[in-house]
Parts: structure tokens; sequence; C-alpha cells
């Protein structure tokens, strides 16, 4: 399914009374789903241990 099959679909699922920012919201809620999964999927992730170490440097 190309992109803009994908875009018409997810309205076609949308309640009738949105607005276009609550249209612009979900898709980019999508988007941004997407990327996380890609992201995981690429291996591209801090391990829980590595977060709290970041945390507790930045708490410092």
């Amino acid at each position: 399914m190309n992109t803009k099959e994908e875009v018409i679909k997810i309205i076609k699922d949308l309640p009738n009374d949105l607005t276009l920012e609550d249209i612009i919201k979900e898709l980019s809620v999508k988007e941004k789903i997407e990327k996380g999964l890609n992201q995981l999927n690429d291996g591209e992730y801090y391990s829980h241990d590595e977060v709290k170490e970041k945390f507790a440097k930045w708490l410092k």
C-alpha cells in the first residue's frame, strides 16, 4: 500500500466531525509510531539501564 492509499484509509476510519487540525494530528501520530517501530526493528534504541545512566547524568 502506498502512502496516499494509507492516508485515505486512515481518514476513512476517522469520525466525520473532525477538523483538518485533528486529521493532521492523527497522521502525525501514525508517522511517529511508524518511525519508532522502524527504529526498534533497526536496533536503534537504548536499553533500560542505558536510559537510567543517561538520566542519572542529567539529573546531577
